[in-house]
This record gives structure tokens, sequence and C-alpha cells, in this order.
């Protein structure tokens, strides 16, 4: 459909940039065959769910009170955290990895058209993300006997826009700050923050009073503050509820902050860019005695120390940790705070298992197939399970501050549940990173992007593992 539109358009226009961005970014969540049949499956199904939610809506007023209006905005809220979350990290991308900026700053095509349509691009993919969820449910209400709920496309295609402007901002900001290097970390850990932000807030709330849910305290402080009843609290609301005014000062208001990021940051991402080419490490040093430190003697601390430094200077890594960590946040708290009249260390042993699967696994398919050298490795006069076991040490080590986070917690209730934990966690992150390892396809580290290039029947493996193993640490801790 993209190719087709595209053939239509001008080259080198804004639309044809634009329309070109939304496919290279749906190519990179190509997937297979039957993935992509499976993908069709589910989203025939959603729509058909949608379908049955419109006809049992049908006839029935939908009110468009303060409660409503507060649903509206919290839930615009968190979308646009995750909005945002997705622009920073799509950015980053276009800034330090993507290959084609020199080629289309050095065509006879201004450079604003190109910036525009980068921007562009990056609304797109947010909007088809979270189309792909919302319009197969609002657009059967609409369509049968809830017309007013068209306002809430123009509402998403707001939140797209002011996120997709959000985060440019930000990956811009940093790399101007932090410099280009540190923009990279920087901006993965704001993506981590931005995206867990919304779930904090309900935590919080949570931990505050356990008679009533977190969701259930922020209406009633939202319309004991009567931030919906009129003003830009209430927008989202009105405008989801198709309300003229409120959608032209939402989409409008989104449209112009559009033109002016376009407009305003086009020398900010010429720059950024060109840093972002340039040599990260900066200037060039002298060789000195203390270049000694960056070798180690023998086959385990060298490859241990390598893939070490490859997984601390890996971006999309931090981003992934961190964003455990901000999930696990709520759980370390709750475990604080317990009484003991409820038995958590049996869940918490669990939750600790699967999560030190999941972590090491990843980070140990992450050292074993993300290798630049190969051929290298496998003409060296080693043996190859010296290799995958100094990698997989290595991944375990840098899993081990995430892993260890519930054992502490454990430890307030049972200090040989936690010994347990720690064990049964171990054993667990062994071995699903274990077999990563051995069944790992090296190939350069820039090809991967995504966790879910991954062998899928693999994570299913390391899933069962984690699962069998968490169970026996439930059942183990409790009895303890």
């Amino acid at each position: 459909m993209i190719g087709w539109l595209m053939q239509r358009m001008a080259p080198g226009g804004f639309v044809w940039l634009t329309l070109n961005e939304l496919r290279l970014a749906m190519l990179a969540y190509q997937r297979k065959d039957w993935q992509a049949a499976l993908a069709y499956v589910f989203l025939i199904l959603w729509t058909l769910i949608g379908i049955v939610i419109a006809l049992a809506m049908r006839g029935v007023p939908i009110d468009g009170g303060p409660f409503t209006r507060a649903i509206v905005l919290l839930v615009s809220a968190w979308l646009f955290t995750l909005m945002v979350t997705q622009a920073i990290v799509t950015s980053q991308r276009t800034l330090y990895e993507a290959g084609d900026l020199d080629l289309l700053f050095s065509a006879p095509l201004p450079p604003r058209t190109v910036i525009a349509a980068k921007l562009a691009g990056i609304t797109g993919s947010i909007l088809l993300t979270y189309a792909v969820i919302l319009l197969p449910i609002v657009l059967p209400m609409a369509l049968l006997g809830h017309a007013e709920l068209l306002g809430a496309v123009a509402l998403l295609v707001a939140l797209a826009l002011f996120g997709a402007c959000s985060g440019l901002a930000i990956t811009l900001a940093l790399a101007r700050v932090a410099g280009p290097r540190a923009a990279r970390t920087v901006g993965q850990i704001a993506a981590a923050l931005s995206g867990g932000a919304a779930f904090l807030t309900v935590q919080i709330y949570n931990n505050r009073n356990r008679d009533e849910g977190g969701i259930d305290l922020l209406f009633q402080q939202i319309e004991r503050t009567g931030l919906v009843d009129s003003g830009p609290g209430a927008w989202p609301g009105q405008a989801a509820l198709g309300d003229p005014i409120a959608i032209l000062l939402l989409f409008g208001g989104a449209a112009l902050v559009f033109a002016f990021t376009a407009w305003a940051m086009q020398t900010l991402f010429l720059s950024s860019y060109r840093a972002g080419g340039m040599r990260l490490s900066g200037r060039t040093r002298p060789a000195t005695g203390r270049i000694a430190r960056h070798f180690r003697t023998g086959l385990f601390a060298t490859i241990f120390a390598k893939e070490w430094r490859l997984l601390a200077r890996d971006p999309a890594l931090t981003f992934q940790i961190l964003l455990r960590l901000v999930y696990l946040a709520p759980i370390f708290l709750i475990g604080m705070q317990s009484d003991g009249a409820i038995p958590l260390a049996p869940s918490f042993a669990f939750v600790s298992v699967i999560v030190a699967g999941q972590v090491a696994s990843s980070l140990a398919w992450l050292a074993a197939a993300a290798e630049d050298s190969p051929d290298l490795i496998s003409a060296a006069p080693v043996t190859k399970d010296d290799v995958d076991n100094a990698k997989l040490l290595a991944a375990l080590a840098m899993s081990a501050p995430v892993v260890l986070l519930l054992p502490i917690v454990i430890a307030f209730e049972t200090i040989p549940g936690a010994l347990v934990t720690i064990a049964i966690t171990a054993l667990a992150g062994w071995l699903t990173g274990y077999l990563e390892v051995s069944n790992a396809t090296p190939a350069p580290r820039s090809t991967f992007q995504r966790r879910s290039q991954g062998s899928f029947v693999m994570a299913i493996f390391n899933f069962v593992i984690s699962g069998f193993l968490g169970a026996v640490a439930g059942v183990a801790v409790y009895f303890l």
C-alpha cells in the first residue's frame, strides 16, 4: 500500500519522504510469514471484539461528566508517556544508527523538508502502533451509534504529534548538553523513566492506601482539584467525545508544535547528527604506560573484560535493564513495607527467578550472537566452550544487580528463603543463558536492534525453565 502511494508522489517531496520513513519503520518490525499471519488473526479477533462492544453499547448514552473526562485524561497522560518513550528510542536510532541521513543531506533537497519528513515518520510510526490497539474498538462504536467518538481519532493524532516532538526535543537536548555518546545512554534512561512514570504513579497511590486502589485515589484527587471541570485538563475528554472546540485546540496546537519543531530544530538536528557521525571518543591521546590496564592475562579474563565493556556500553541494553528496574521498584517497596500478615516471600521468589531467566537469557544471547569477529574467534587456538563460558559469566555478572533486588526483600522475612532464592535464581540464569550461548548464531553487533530477533522456540524453552524453577523456589520459600 505504501509502495503504491509512493509511486504516485513526486520523488523527494515531503509526502514521498514521509511515506518512505513509514515503509522503513514497518520493515524494521517485519516478521516471518507465520508470525505476520498470527498478527492478522489477532487483529481480526480484536476488531470482532470491538464490534461486539459497539453492538452492546448501541443506544446507551456515554456520560461526558467529570468521571469520564478524568478517565480520558489519565489514559491520555499514560499514552503520552509511552509515545515519548517510543519517540526517544526512534530518534536515537535516526541520529546514531540510520545510514541514510548523509545521502539525504547531500541530495538537492531542502534540509527542512528532510527534517520534517523524519519527524513525520516518527509521528506516523507512533500513531500506527497505538491505532492498531485503539481504533478496532473506537471505530465500530463510532460507526454504530456513537459518532462523537470520532473525536478520539483526532485526540490520538494530537498525542502522537506532541509525543514525537517531545521525544525528539529530549534527544537533541541531551546530545547538546551531554554529548553524542552520553546522549545515547542518557536518552535510554530517560525513555525508561518516562515509560514507567504512569505505572509508578499508580503504585505510589496504591501504597498510600491499601483499602482503595491507586486508580480510584487518582480519580478522587482529580475530581477534588477540579482539573477536568474546564481548561486544558478537560480538553482531552471533551475532544474524545467530539467537542469541536476542544478538537480544534488540541489538534491545532499539536500541528503548530510540529511545525515549530520542524523549523526551530533544523540547526540542532544537523549539529547533533554531525556530532553523532564523528568519532565519539574525543581527541586522540598518546599512548602511555596506563594502556596496559586494558589488557588481561589469560583467555577467560580477556573475553570476560571484552564482553563486560561491550554490554556496559550498549544503550539499548541500558534501557532494557532500567525498564525492568522501574517496574520492579513498586514490588521492592511493597516487600519493604509488608507487615508479615501476607506471605509475600514465595511470590517474590517466583518473580525473582522469572526475571533472572529473562534478563540473563537476553544478555547471554546478545553476548554470544552479537559478535563482530566470529571468524577470528573460531580460528583462534582456543576451545569454543572456554569462550562461551566467559561470555555467559559476563552476562550473569551484568544481570546480577537486577536479579538480587527481590532476594534482598525476601531476606527481611526469611533469610534461609533468601539464600534459597539466590541459589535457584542463579541456576535459572545459568541454564537459560547457557541455552542461548550454546545455540546462538554470531552476526555483526550493529544488526541487533531488538531482542525479538532471537529464536522464538528458544524463548519458549527459557520461559518454561524459568517458570518451573520459579515454582520450585516459591514452594521452597513457603515452607521455610
